[in-house]
């Protein structure tokens, strides 16, 4: 199916519903002709799938730059990234962070689930490290949800264009009604100062990544949530937002940095729910995100794994 991810929307849909979900690099998949980027580059189109065979087969077909393009992922380095995928990997290090990146709480489950996996890649050859990679993440949250604000307004005015007047209150939903006015407030100045900011944290993780070839995390904060869980009650339009940050900790800064993220169905807990787990890789380095992913896929399979069905 397809999908795309600007904060975690490929990777947490996979995570909550036993799927495979990878996030390609930035630009690895080109939004033309409609767009040059989407909110300052922090969102990627891709798929959502069962296999990790397919992610790739369909990565190998939608990947590529178009002429005109503001900028192109660097090339892949083998023939195919399905080839990638059925190639196994050799001793590669792999940090593990189970703490969230910004100081909200970790349900048990999902630090269970990244330490299984963990023990699971240490078994097949790799190194594994506590990650001490450390993130401003006051900061972060700030200046991420400047330019996600922004990017809500720039949406409503493309859909103001496309059907020829102006939004109502009364045509989308008050989360985002709220939003589009955060970013109808944040002035020019301040969008590419929270750029410019979000640009730095980039670098500082580059860096940290020049000493591993993957970080393993949980995907999400919690198991599956409830229907409901991120409701606003009436007049707290930006509630669902505040409960959705401390849900999705490990997935926003990724979109920030460009980064390609997958998120594998390797654990589920007690009551049956898929608990997923994300690896990221090096900018542009998709290939061995999915060479990772297949070897796993094969030594702990997930085909014939469905979660339960609520009556």
């Amino acid at each position: 199916a397809h999908a795309n991810d600007g904060g975690g929307s490929i990777r947490i849909p996979a995570s909550c519903c036993g799927l495979v979900g990878l996030k390609p690099t930035r630009a690895r998949v080109s939004t033309a002709p409609q767009y040059g980027d989407l909110m300052g580059g922090l969102v990627a189109e891709h798929v959502v799938t069962r296999s990790v065979r397919d992610s790739a087969a369909i990565l190998d077909s939608i990947a590529g730059p178009v002429p005109g393009d503001p900028y192109w992922a660097p090339p892949r380095r083998g023939p195919s990234f399905a080839a990638a995928a059925v190639t196994e990997p050799k001793g590669l290090r792999i940090a593990v962070m189970t703490a969230s990146p910004t100081g909200s709480a970790v349900h048990a489950d999902c630090v269970a689930a990244t330490e299984k996996a963990a023990a699971l890649c240490e078994s097949l050859g790799h190194r594994l490290e506590p990650a001490a990679l450390k993130v401003d993440g006051d900061a972060f949250t700030e200046h991420f949800i400047n330019v996600w604000a922004a990017g809500n307004a720039w949406t409503l005015l493309d859909w103001e264009k496309r059907v020829g007047r102006p939004a109502t209150e009364d045509d989308v939903e008050p989360l985002t009604w709220s939003l589009v006015e955060i970013g109808r407030s944040v002035d020019s100045g301040r969008y590419l100062l929270s750029l410019q900011e979000l640009q730095k944290i980039t670098r500082q993780i580059a860096d940290y990544f020049e000493g591993i070839d993957v970080l393993l995390t949980p995907t999400l904060g919690e198991p599956p949530a409830p229907l409901g869980t991120f409701d606003s009650p009436p007049g707290e339009p930006l509630t669902g937002l505040f409960r959705a940050a401390a849900y999705v900790p490990f997935t926003p800064p990724f979109n920030v940095t460009g980064q390609p993220g997958i998120s594998l169905p390797l654990q589920w807990n007690e009551t049956g729910l898929p608990i997923g787990v994300q690896f990221v890789g090096r900018f542009g380095d998709e290939e061995t995100l999915l060479s990772l992913a297949g070897q796993l896929e094969k030594a702990a399979p997930w085909s014939d794994r469905r979660p339960p069905v609520s009556s």
